[in-house]
């Protein structure tokens, strides 16, 4: 069977691509194929922009092993825009728009022709509740594809109540929340433990991953492959 991993963070900027590199490269160590995708992207530049290597696209092409070039970049990611804002206010700014079906229909594509006994990792752009279009979010997206849940949060003040907060939503659209992956964030911030101890507490069903900073991501992650 396939394994179907919607990577979702609690906000922008908690390590999502981080950990979704980390996923694909203990992937690849058990011998397994990948098809990973962030099917949109904003703050990007163009392929042939030097700053194009610092993109999310650009560090899951080089988890996989393959090439940074527009076939492959074009592969993982057809929705790209230059400014660094949601994709919705992005897109706008270019006289452009993301259509959901076309997502929807694009993402479901990829997921059908996976190979059976493969990963097939998505991720979303921005928190989970990031507007993608005028009228649909990261939840919308991995709601319609009913893809359980990797949820990625920080041990920052107030990622307790972000954390709950997107679990909460995720509850209100019955989608399955797979596991939570708390990623040290930078700076002077609560102890890790205690960030666990708290959200284990709360969700006491929760398979948690702790990474800490500048750890190896694929140890840490394999429990969550199965």
């Amino acid at each position: 069977m396939k394994q179907l991993i919607f990577v979702a963070g609690t906000g922008t900027d908690v390590g999502k691509t981080y950990i979704s590199a980390g996923l694909i490269r203990a992937a690849k160590a058990q011998g397994r194929k990948v098809v990973a995708l962030k099917p949109i992207v904003s703050g990007a530049p163009e392929i042939g922009d030097p700053a194009f290597a610092e993109t999310d696209t650009a560090k899951f092409l080089e988890a996989l092993q393959r090439p940074l070039d527009e076939v492959h970049v074009n592969a993982i990611s057809p929705w790209r825009f230059k400014a660094p804002l949601s994709p919705d206010m992005a897109a706008h700014l270019e006289g452009r728009s993301v259509n959901f079906d076309a997502l929807l229909d694009w993402t479901r594509a990829h997921v059908r022709g996976a190979p059976q006994g493969s990963l097939v990792l998505i991720e979303g752009a921005g928190g989970l509740m990031s507007p993608l279009t005028p009228k649909n979010t990261n939840l919308d997206l991995l709601a319609a594809l009913g893809a359980p849940v990797l949820l990625v949060c920080g041990n920052y003040l107030g990622t307790i109540s972000h954390t709950l907060t997107a679990v909460e939503a995720l509850k209100a659209r019955n989608a399955e929340l797979g596991s939570i992956v708390i990623n040290e964030s930078a700076g002077e911030n609560p102890p890790l433990e205690s960030t666990l101890e708290t959200l284990s507490r709360f969700l006491p069903d929760a398979p948690f991953a702790v990474l800490k900073r500048n750890a190896s991501a694929e140890s840490a992650l394999e429990p969550l492959l199965r």
